[in-house]
């Protein structure tokens, strides 16, 4: 069983970036395809992107190229960067592994095999 937790969140002002980590125990995320989630106040839970080292990132139609994910396979880890943050930005954010053979359904939340307990962002000023 693989164990997730993220790291990162906090209060930022909107325009500020943000680094989020997600990092695993218990198994390698190399062969897993790993989502960042997000559920904000009031809202269903919706997939940001997704990373795999076959098909690289895939983001939801939602994102406008201010999120970016990249792999640490060495501290087998996986960071969300969120730049000009906006307060409809604020939201719990997770990280979710999937096998690989989702991969097309990453950014799905039925397909998901281990959820992280999740980091809280605030975007206020």
């Amino acid at each position: 069983q693989v164990h997730l937790v993220e790291s990162g969140g906090g209060l930022v002002q909107p325009g500020d970036s943000l680094r989020l980590s997600c990092g695993a125990s218990g198994g390698s995320l190399d062969n897993l395809v790993v989502t960042w989630f997000r559920q904000a106040p009031g809202k269903e839970r919706e997939g940001i992107q997704c990373i795999d080292t076959r098909h690289g990132t895939i983001s939801a139609d939602s994102v406008q190229g201010r999120f970016a994910t990249s792999r640490d396979d060495a501290e087998n880890t996986v960071v969300l960067r969120i730049d000009n943050l906006k307060p409809d930005d604020t939201a719990v954010y997770y990280c979710a592994v999937f096998p690989q053979k989702f991969v097309e359904r990453c950014l799905d939340s039925a397909y998901v095999q281990f959820w992280g307990q999740g980091t809280q962002v605030t975007v206020s000023s």
